[in-house]
């Protein structure tokens, strides 16, 4: 345990991937001593890694906050992949969003002129191969950014192994994934001046409305400064316990591996992602058997749009991932282990097979799958909370949604900067956790919420 008899200047509880970036930029970024980071599981452990581990900086409106947040984050996360020699892997394949579907081609273009006016970068057509540039297998240098729509004969020229009924597809470029684990444990590597305590965090001493104080399950009261809540599914109730109300629900969200024996995801693929909605294929009998069982009857419903997978390792693994959020049913508390759904290997498997054939087979015999998850905490908005509470002393660094692992650099920063006193980037006040509070926010929100963009 660490030596807790000089009172630490900042306190972070938890220590997952936003709680250890900013413990990171905190101490080697800015020079803060004496930081103090609380958790009672082992760093990087709960929810962090549970996801397609990727990031993108294409993201809807109203206004460019999103994209300027991305932006900074994976700017910051090439420089520290520079400065380690790309230990964590990252790249910049892109995420390829396909479609059968005529009309969601202008819709695309509506979104990619909105992407480029916040900063994402320009759109390239191609009704024919020739001038696209297909992404590097490795590596984020020397690719370009905005996105490349391919439509008819290009999307199969260029991408042979995904369906024939896709029209179109829109290749995001200043996009990719990269190895969460490995990078979170280089954030902690690199914190050297982080003091870190396995216990559980039971509240904080708040007088005169500002903490003074935090204890702990050890039975030991810690006198700070500063309190940041990085507690990750768990926020909704430890901000209640400091008076404050944050309005977030938490999304169950799985993720299936499997070995790809049939190689029907090639090692060098994007992030693939089907944007259509779809009905799942069955044979006939199994059609009628499933309408005559009430537990798995939903799964002659039509589901919708977004099942996507990615190769997963290097060297000579054959091991992909998928996901597909079709019951991400919006809840009060996270329960951890996280309930399993025994459908979701074989659903996800069989709405892949929709945008790549090769996958059939599987649909005789499934591969054996693992399967693990996590929550999305997410406010109304869909937008993180970044910056001071109400209370003096209190800050908190949450709702991170489904881009933990792509919005922590930036997210980080942003809090840092908060808690040092520097000068704000322009996207700060979007991010403002008192916002959602605010009757004139919520207003404008709203009228603006048929902007969101269905890929």
């Amino acid at each position: 345990m660490a030596n807790l008899h000089r009172s630490p200047s900042i306190v972070i509880v938890g220590a997952g991937i936003a709680g250890v970036a900013t413990a990171y930029h905190l101490t080697v970024k800015r020079g803060v001593r004496d930081v103090l980071l609380v958790d009672s599981r082992p760093p990087l452990s709960l929810t962090s890694d549970k996801s397609t581990e990727a990031y993108r900086n294409w993201w809807p409106g109203p206004d460019g906050a999103m994209v300027g947040l991305m932006n900074r984050s994976i700017d910051l996360l090439e420089a520290l992949a520079d400065a380690h020699g790309n230990r964590f892997l990252l790249n910049r394949r892109g995420y390829l969003f396909l479609t059968a579907e005529r009309e969601r081609v202008e819709a695309w273009r509506r979104a990619a002129a909105a992407a480029k006016a916040f900063g994402a970068g320009p759109l390239r057509e191609h009704p024919t191969p020739e001038t696209y540039r297909p992404a590097a297998a490795r590596g984020f240098h020397g690719q370009p950014d905005g996105a490349d729509l391919l439509l008819g004969d290009a999307v199969r020229r260029a991408f042979p192994y995904v369906s024939p009924r896709a029209v179109a597809a829109l290749h995001v470029r200043r996009a990719g994934w990269l190895s969460a684990h490995t990078y979170g444990t280089l954030l902690l590597e690199e914190a050297r001046g982080v003091r870190l305590v396995q216990a559980r965090y039971t509240g904080a001493e708040v007088r005169r409305g500002r903490v003074e104080a935090v204890s702990l399950s050890t039975g030991e009261r810690v006198p700070t400064a500063a309190l940041v809540l990085a507690v990750g599914p768990f926020l909704r109730e430890s901000a209640a316990a400091l008076g404050v109300d944050l309005p977030v629900v938490y999304e169950r969200h799985l993720k299936v591996a499997f070995d790809d024996r049939l190689e029907a995801v090639p090692r060098d693929a994007p992030l693939l992602i089907w944007s259509d909605p779809q009905r799942l294929p069955w044979r006939a009998d199994e059609r009628a058997a499933l309408a005559a069982d009430s537990e798995a009857a939903f799964l002659l419903d039509e589901f919708p749009g977004g099942v996507h997978t990615r190769p997963e390792g290097e060297g000579g693994s054959r091991m992909v991932i998928g996901l597909w959020e079709y019951n991400a049913l919006p809840l009060e508390t996270a329960r951890f282990p996280v309930p399993d759904d025994p459908f979701y290997p074989e659903v996800v498997l069989r709405g892949l097979s929709t945008m790549l054939p090769a996958m059939r087979p599987y649909l005789q015999r499934l591969p054996r799958p693992v399967v693990d998850g996590g929550y999305y905490v997410k406010m109304p908005d869909n937008r993180p909370v970044v910056g001071p509470l109400a209370v003096e002393g209190a800050y908190v660094v949450g709702a991170l949604s489904g881009f933990g692992i792509m919005g922590s650099q930036g997210a980080a920063d942003l809090l840092a900067a908060h808690l040092t006193g520097e000068a704000l980037p322009p996207y700060a006040a979007a991010f403002r956790p008192e916002r959602w509070a605010e009757a004139a926010y919520r207003q404008q929100w709203e009228a603006s919420a048929g902007e969101g963009w269905a890929l």
